[in-house]
């Protein structure tokens, strides 16, 4: 009787503490990282550590497409790619949400699908980064408010700038939708090519759109003018800089203190203006209709 227990505890014992799919995943993903990183520390030729890295990422794109399961969203395919671009931590593209990407074109809407839990999971990772830079919160509600969680988790060449949060209703049976509007950007100034951003949360799933804004983002006079006393003002420092022979560093600072300034100037206008504007009901009827869309209404 006491083997009988025995076989009994440790059969027990291995269901409640095996891996779980989401767990293989890390861990294979987790591996593959380090083997690249081992070549690339002893300079390994580049062709090898692409080979190695596509090798690997179809590995792990199966694993995800086996944890995701068929997309079921309208005007979506069913099946995607993954959302990570590298597995080297010296390549644009390292560090993205680990998740399958779904789009129809270049032009079109994509739509990055996750777990809830490989999105705590990542959030977490980037809680505990020791650079600034990469820092997220762990919460989810948190770190939807903030551009850099779209910088880091479904873009890899451009910096996001979010220009206002869309008052969203929450669709039956999700349980976070959250919208945000804004543009992509290698600089800073205004983004005339925005976004409607849609987070939906729903169970176990996740589901992140980005879509060309329809209709375009407008022009407002008085948000130009921001940008442009800002601009004119961080020219004159340039100009002083470039006179000095490039010495004088607090002229450069505060030419890049002045755009940085006009930037964040020129956002909080578009944000307060922008509700007013005749392109706002379009807008956020757009982002209301993209999750709804992922909520299956």
């Amino acid at each position: 009787m006491r083997m009988v227990w025995t076989f009994l505890f440790a059969l027990v014992s291995s269901v409640a503490f095996a891996a779980s799919p989401e767990d293989d995943y890390i861990a294979a993903r987790d591996k593959a990282i380090a083997a690249i990183a081992a070549l690339n520390n002893v300079n390994t030729a580049i062709e090898t550590i692409d080979a190695q890295n596509e090798k690997a990422l179809a590995d792990l794109q199966q694993r995800l497409s086996g944890i995701i399961g068929p997309l079921a969203v309208k005007d979506f395919p069913a099946t995607g790619t993954i959302n990570i671009e590298s597995l080297s931590d010296s390549d644009i593209g390292y560090g993205m949400l680990d998740g399958l990407r779904y789009t129809k074109g270049d032009d079109g809407p994509t739509l990055v699908a996750t777990t809830r839990g490989l999105l705590e999971r990542w959030l977490q990772a980037k809680a505990a980064e020791t650079d600034e830079s990469f820092k997220l919160p762990a919460s989810i509600d948190e770190a939807l408010k903030l551009d850099a969680f779209y910088t880091q988790a479904i873009n890899s060449d451009a910096a996001f700038e979010g220009t206002l949060d869309f008052p969203l209703k929450t669709p039956q049976g999700a349980d976070i939708a959250f919208a945000r509007l804004g543009g992509w950007t290698q600089d800073v100034g205004p983004i005339y090519e925005q976004d409607v951003i849609v987070t939906l949360v729903k169970g176990k799933s996740v589901m992140i759109t980005a879509a060309p804004a329809a209709p375009a983002v407008p022009k407002i006079a008085a948000c130009d003018a921001v940008w442009a006393a800002a601009d004119a003002a961080a020219q004159k420092f340039q100009e002083a800089y470039q006179a000095s022979d490039l010495k004088d560093e607090k002229a450069f600072e505060s030419s890049n203190a002045a755009w940085d300034k006009g930037d964040s100037d020129y956002r909080a206008c578009m944000g307060q203006h922008l509700p007013g504007d005749p392109a706002f009901p379009a807008l956020l009827a757009q982002a209301q209709a993209l999750a709804d869309q992922m909520a299956g209404k």
